[in-house]
């Protein structure tokens, strides 16, 4: 469950207060106002603000000397200005003072939802950078990569030998497989880990916004370019950018994509020069882009670039011996979190979440299990917890021998069979290895009844 963002509305316009107060609202924030800064102080010092958005022309104390205060006070929040005088001097005066951005009176709810968004996955970005340096600092961030399957364990092995170098990486997978997380061990495991990890996903950006979000811009460059930017290439100088979503980057884009990638030069949009970047580009895509390029949606030669090193990931059902590590993980990691540390499925409930297909893939398991926390009794994780699409395949095969002239000894045998193997492989806890000889075949033969009953 997502915990409500605090956020401090300052302005000593009540209009303004208020119309701010219903958006921010709407938009599933939890919204404080404050008249002035000096009210506003008082307020940060012990409010817990994940945001503060301050007008900067104000009576009693403005916005600079409010940033001065909180710089004092050791106050955390982002600050996000607010000006309505046409001069940018006060705003970029304040961003030297530590604001995180400023917007521009007037403005409309899709400006401030945007601002507040880069603002969420910048500190996102941030805690998650200081959490792993740590973890890389104790060698463990490969550990963030839960399987037993063997075909992660190659890709596993793959990513160590790729981190120390430039390679371009295209991942390949559907959604939910864990694209993100190769690309941070990608950058946390090699020489860079000490160097940005800047992530962007290029179908959440409006086309027209994405050139200026990666390149930057100078003031001046377009109607609303107020004031220079900083692209993301330049923000992951040293480091990497990964790309998430490549396929949905409009084809104008990709050529000038293509050309950083080929001269490692970024040109910022309305600027007449360039300058070089040292940045690793991983990118990764749940569509075949193969049949993009086909399809003329994607460019051919920009695919062979982005190509040099493509790593595929399975499917969770193509990996069921991981389900019950997984769940273990999901458990521990969100169980502390809400407060029911302890929780341990039931064997039925362990059964449906080994068979059901998982179209959604990790993610889906991970918020599964979240899900089935909350609605958890006596520290059990039972079937009444799960959603019932999880549930719905349960006790199939006792109804299939059950069932009023169901004699068929065959399909009974293979009901039979199948819930064998699933057992197997609760009891070793997905090990495919360990449940071949518990059912006395070979390792070969499972693997083929596993393919043949859809269960990996």
């Amino acid at each position: 469950m997502t915990e409500k963002k605090k956020i401090l509305v300052v302005d000593d316009e009540e209009n303004l207060r208020h119309m701010l107060q219903v958006m921010l609202k709407k938009q599933g924030y939890l919204v404080d106002l404050a008249v002035n800064g000096a009210d506003a102080l008082d307020k940060a010092r012990g409010g817990d603000y994940a945001f503060i958005l301050c007008d900067i022309r104000m009576p009693v104390l403005d916005g600079r000397s409010f940033l001065t205060g909180c710089n004092e006070a050791g106050v955390g929040s982002t600050v996000i200005m607010m000006s309505a005088y046409g001069s940018t001097d006060d705003a970029i005066g304040c961003m030297k003072l530590g604001a995180y951005d400023y917007i521009s009176k007037p403005f409309n709810s899709d400006e401030i939802s945007l601002v507040l968004k880069k603002a969420e996955e910048r500190e996102r970005l941030k805690d998650e950078n200081r959490r792993l340096r740590e973890e890389v600092g104790r060698g463990r961030y490969l550990g963030h990569i839960i399987s037993r399957n063997d075909r992660m364990s190659e890709i596993m092995q793959l990513v160590r030998k790729l981190s120390d170098h430039k390679t371009t990486v295209l991942i390949l997978g559907e959604s939910g497989t864990g694209k993100e997380l190769i690309a941070k061990a990608l950058h946390y495991c090699g020489g860079r880990k000490s160097a940005p990890f800047v992530a962007v996903n290029c179908g959440a950006i409006p086309a027209s916004l994405l050139e200026s979000e990666l390149f930057g811009h100078v003031k001046g460059a377009f109607t609303d370019a107020s004031h220079d930017k900083t692209g993301l290439f330049e923000e992951a100088d040293g480091g990497t950018l990964f790309l998430d979503e490549i396929a949905e980057m409009p084809l104008p884009l990709q050529v000038k994509l293509l050309r950083v990638l080929q001269e490692e030069e970024i040109r910022r949009v309305g600027s007449a020069t360039s300058h070089r970047v040292n940045v690793r580009v991983v990118s990764a895509t749940s569509r075949n882009l193969g049949e993009e390029v086909a399809a003329g949606r994607f460019r051919e030669d920009l695919y062979f670039r982005l190509n040099v090193f493509p790593i595929s990931l399975p499917a969770l059902r193509e990996r069921v011996e991981d389900v019950p590590v997984l769940v273990d993980h999901f458990l521990e990691k969100h169980g502390e979190r809400m407060g029911v540390a302890g929780v341990r499925p039931s064997p039925e409930a362990l059964q449906a979440l080994v068979r059901y297909r998982w179209p959604g893939n990790v993610r889906e398991l991970e918020n599964c299990i979240e899900r089935g926390l909350v609605l958890c009794e006596a520290g059990v994780l039972g079937l009444t917890s799960l959603p019932e699409s999880v549930r719905r395949g349960v006790g199939l095969e006792r109804r299939c021998t059950d069932q009023p002239g169901s004699l068929s000894i065959k399909k009974g045998a293979e009901a039979l069979e199948r819930a064998l193997i699933v057992r197997a492989l609760e009891q070793t806890a997905g090990n495919r290895t360990h449940a071949a000889k518990l059912l006395e075949i070979s390792h070969r033969a499972l693997l083929y009844k596993l393919k043949e009953y859809a269960l990996g």
